[in-house]
């Protein structure tokens, strides 16, 4: 069976499928990276599935999904960092991006330093979007150890900028290469593939042409409940729907892809071979940048109250992972 694995985008909000990972860990006693065979991660998710499978230089991964949580405890504020003078020039985001790089590069580069892709444990696949050729980007370990794709070994850490530089909120990510192509432009691979869901299925049919027995796990990090109302929408231009629009599409592409993946992995043999794992956002602030302790609180107990509603589903997952 082929084994995959899925994390939707969402900013502080990964922490959610953060702890999903970390009781999947505790249950099954095996890291994440020895459970699946592609792991698949947009925006945040793409920084946990990188994280997920970063080597210790032992063979072993760096971080536990447990240790992951502690990125969005730890270092949310830092990613989610700004400046009075920054706010000032921006106008809070109106004007350019709402916060600077140089906070969540900062993190980056602590976390995965200078690991490649071709170091990943298992196959990863992090989507993005390059701005100036208009075309979807992905950066994938199963072409970073090609020695034929030389230009295809990025830094993990510049995967994951690239992933999760969502418009409005940072800069695109500017990454040098070493080709006829001097730089790639990149932005949010959420703008096309907030679920990477599919994508990570059309990896699995590419890479095991002849095995069609998948298993695919999507986690998802909250669905929106807050209404945009139709009496403060009629007058709204461009800079007030730039934000929310963002979010109508996030949700979009996630229902979507969730209903395709519902009819092309139907049980077999009463056995499921496909879980999404999704909590409604009916406590805390939904913003995808919004670090606070308070907001944090909420969104654990989010993730603890889908794992406790879902306990029969991860209980049988956790079986069929360590078959």
């Amino acid at each position: 069976m082929i084994k995959i694995l899925s994390i939707d985008g969402g900013g502080i909000r990964g922490i959610i499928p953060a702890m999903i990972l970390s009781e999947i860990e505790k249950r099954t006693g095996k890291p994440i990276s020895k459970l699946f065979d592609i792991i698949a991660g947009t925006s945040t998710g793409g920084i946990l599935a990188l994280g997920l499978v970063k080597p210790n230089g032992k063979g072993n991964p760096a971080y536990s999904a447990k240790e992951l949580i502690k990125l969005y405890e730890i270092e949310g504020n830092n990613i989610f960092s700004n400046t009075i003078w920054h706010k000032i020039e921006s106008a809070d985001g109106l004007l350019e991006e709402k916060y600077p790089s140089a906070g969540i590069e900062s993190v980056l580069k602590k976390y995965f330093n200078e690991t490649r892709l071709s170091e990943a444990l298992t196959n990863v696949i992090i989507p993005s979007y390059e701005i100036e050729q208009r075309k979807p980007w992905f950066f994938k370990s199963f072409y970073a150890k090609d020695i034929s794709k030389k230009n295809e070994d990025f830094l993990m850490r510049d995967a994951a900028r690239a992933t999760s530089a969502a418009p409005t909120y940072f800069e695109p990510a500017k990454i040098n290469l070493n080709s006829e192509l001097s730089y790639i432009a990149l932005i949010d691979g959420a703008v096309f593939a907030n679920n990477p869901s599919m994508c990570a299925y059309a990896e699995a049919k590419s890479i095991f042409q002849k095995n069609d027995d998948i298993l695919l796990v999507s986690l998802g990090t909250g669905e929106h409940t807050r209404p945009i109302l139709y009496n403060n929408t009629i007058d709204w231009g461009l800079a007030r729907w730039a934000r929310p629009i963002l979010g109508v599409v996030f949700d979009g592409i996630n229902d979507t892809v969730d209903y395709q993946l519902k009819q092309l992995l139907k049980p077999k043999h009463d056995s499921k071979r496909y879980y999404r794992f999704q909590v409604e956002l009916d406590i805390g602030n939904n913003d995808i940048d919004d670090a606070s302790q308070i907001n944090i609180h909420f969104l654990k107990l989010l993730a603890e109250k889908l794992m406790s509603e879902t306990d029969d589903d991860i209980i049988n997952l956790c079986r069929q992972l360590n078959a």
